[in-house]
């Protein structure tokens, strides 16, 4: 009987122990096999991300703005550096380096698996390091955006428009931003598992995907031109003693952009040691007032509606009470008797208010629509600002006087060269742009047909108005040699508010294109507060025409010669 119980007692313990071995077998065969099936994998499975090449971009003429360059960072692994050679490891890093020697070995002593002692230098250093054969020192290429130099250390040229590239990739800024997607491509990758000898495995699952490389782009800008409008914009900003200055340039035909500048600017190779405040872009993603450049449009509209004529004579005593308001010419004269032709090339407020009067309100709304005010251009380029106008009947009488002569209405500089060209491109809208090509598919702007906002008859009426402003009004100081008689010009100056209050600060510009009949571009120049010596006193001493004016001059010369323009 004994024997018996002590038998059943062994095999009870028997069923215990197996069924404790059975429930831990469930446990990690069963409940636990997604965890070490990720564990093992995690162990034993390699994936390696292949990068994609950034497109490059280019010039109208194929001149390459951007390119990708290869750059090396170096790194180390202390925890396979013996102590006694630390000294010559980090020595040897410092000498080509340049880096501290004390932090080096610091990092040294750590005992840490990995960690970067320099990243991005040259390949020159690249064979430096090597040639020293240093034990626990390893180089890791990257690439790295070049941009062309501008036109002073400092700066590289057209950094406002081109923008810059993060080192993790990421466009930043105006068409780095703006075709991000296009122009980084999508990475590869390759995924396999290997042994702990490192050996990959046969029966293993292995996969492989090839990077697509990004999208080259090719810009409607000229590199030269560029340059010419960068020296021209930064000395008429030092002369004029502006906080700043911007110049846009566009084919009048297509709405392409030609050069795109700004100064102060800064050096897209060097973003990471950049006072953020010049990554600002003042062509697109600053809002300005245009003053007396926009009775281009007010005049232009008035025209078309037939409510005025070059010719119609009206009476300006030098003010016009509106709304309640009473608004006066700049320089508060009595001028008589007048014609419409004289109103604009003395820039008389009264005169573009009593043409926005005899059109009416619903048609001066229209045209500003119609010539691209009233919403965002679409320029493409990160960060365009605009700020849409009230509806129709909700401006105010004085609103609508005022934005006659460009007061009280905030625009960006594509938006308003965009419209002064409807008058260049006769009379059709041409809607701006920077690239005409994506890799081969062209801009679909270049094949969409263009909206015609006044007539072929009205675009030359005001043609020969704007000549007559170059020839015998304020325009005289962006006369270009042999074009005398045959350039499109107006002057724009604005004072700046603050806190709903008009200063002596302004806002100066001049806007035109040349040759007049079959003009190769339109040009708008402005610049921020210029104080010229005694303006504190009187601010139309920083007029357009004594500080715009002259910078768009010099740059219309040298397009005369670069792209040999002759006169009709």
């Amino acid at each position: 009987m004994g024997a018996r119980l002590r038998i059943l007692a062994l095999l009870v313990v028997a069923a215990l122990l197996a069924g404790t071995v059975w429930a831990r077998l469930a446990y990690w065969q069963v409940l636990r096999h997604v965890q070490l099936s990720a564990s093992a994998q995690a162990q034993y499975h390699e994936f390696v991300q292949l990068p994609a090449l950034r497109g490059v971009i280019f010039d109208r003429n194929m001149t390459q703005l951007v390119v990708n360059t290869t750059v090396y960072s170096a790194f180390v692994s202390p925890d396979q550096i013996a102590p006694a050679i630390r000294d010559r490891v980090a020595s040897g890093l410092s000498s080509v380096l340049g880096v501290d020697k004390a932090k080096v070995m610091q990092t040294l002593e750590s005992d840490s698996k990995f960690a970067y002692i320099l990243r991005r230098f040259p390949q020159a250093k690249a064979d430096q390091l090597r040639a020293l054969k240093l034990p626990g020192v390893g180089l890791e290429d990257e690439s790295q955006r070049s941009y062309l130099p501008g036109i002073a250390a400092g700066s590289s040229l057209a950094a406002n428009l081109l923008g810059f590239v993060t080192y993790d990739g990421q466009g930043q800024r105006g068409l780095e931003q703006y075709y991000q997607q296009e122009l980084a491509g999508t990475p590869g990758y390759i995924s396999s598992y290997r042994d702990l000898a490192n050996r990959e495995i046969v029966l293993g699952s292995h996969t492989h995907q090839d990077p697509v490389n990004g999208s080259d782009l090719v810009l409607s800008l000229d590199a030269n031109v560029q340059y010419q409008a960068e020296q021209a914009l930064a000395d008429g900003v030092k002369k004029a003693n502006a906080e700043s200055g911007s110049v846009l340039i566009m084919d009048p035909a297509t709405g392409g952009i030609v050069a795109w500048a700004d100064y102060p600017s800064y050096d897209a190779n060097n973003f990471n040691h950049t006072d953020p405040s010049l990554f600002q872009d003042n062509v697109s993603s600053y809002l300005y007032e245009p003053g007396s450049v926009m009775k281009v449009v007010t005049l232009s509209g008035a025209i078309n509606q037939g409510a005025i004529t070059p010719s119609t004579v009206i009476n300006d005593p030098g003010y016009l009470n509106v709304g309640g308001y009473r608004i006066a010419d700049w320089d508060h004269r009595n001028h008589g008797n007048v014609s419409y032709q004289y109103v604009l090339d003395h820039s008389l407020n009264v005169g573009a208010m009593k043409a926005m009067l005899a059109e009416g309100h619903a048609a001066c709304y229209s045209y500003l629509k119609g010539f691209g005010l009233t919403q965002p251009s679409g320029i493409d380029v990160a960060g365009e600002t605009s700020v849409p106008l009230p509806a129709q009947d909700q401006m105010s009488d004085s609103q609508y006087a005022t934005s006659a002569f460009g007061q009280g209405i905030g625009v960006n500089m594509v938006q308003m060269l965009a419209a002064v060209n409807v008058v260049a491109n006769g009379g059709r809208y041409a809607p701006p742009h920077v690239v005409e090509r994506v890799g081969t598919t062209v801009n679909p702007l270049l094949l969409k047909q263009q909206r015609q906002v006044i007539t072929a008859a009205t675009a030359q009426q005001m043609t020969a108005m704007m000549e007559d402003v170059v020839q015998h009004g304020s325009g005289w100081t962006a006369r270009v040699n042999g074009f005398q008689t045959d350039e499109a010009g107006k002057t724009g100056t604005s004072q700046i508010p603050v806190n709903g209050q008009y200063t002596l600060d302004v806002w100066a510009s001049y806007v035109g294109f040349l040759p007049a009949i079959h003009p190769k571009f339109t040009m708008i120049v402005v610049m921020r507060k210029p104080h010229y010596a005694g303006s504190q006193y009187d601010w139309t001493l920083n007029d357009g025409y004594l500080t715009a004016a002259p910078v768009w001059q010099k740059i219309a010369q040298d397009m005369v010669v670069d792209w040999r323009i002759t006169p009709d």
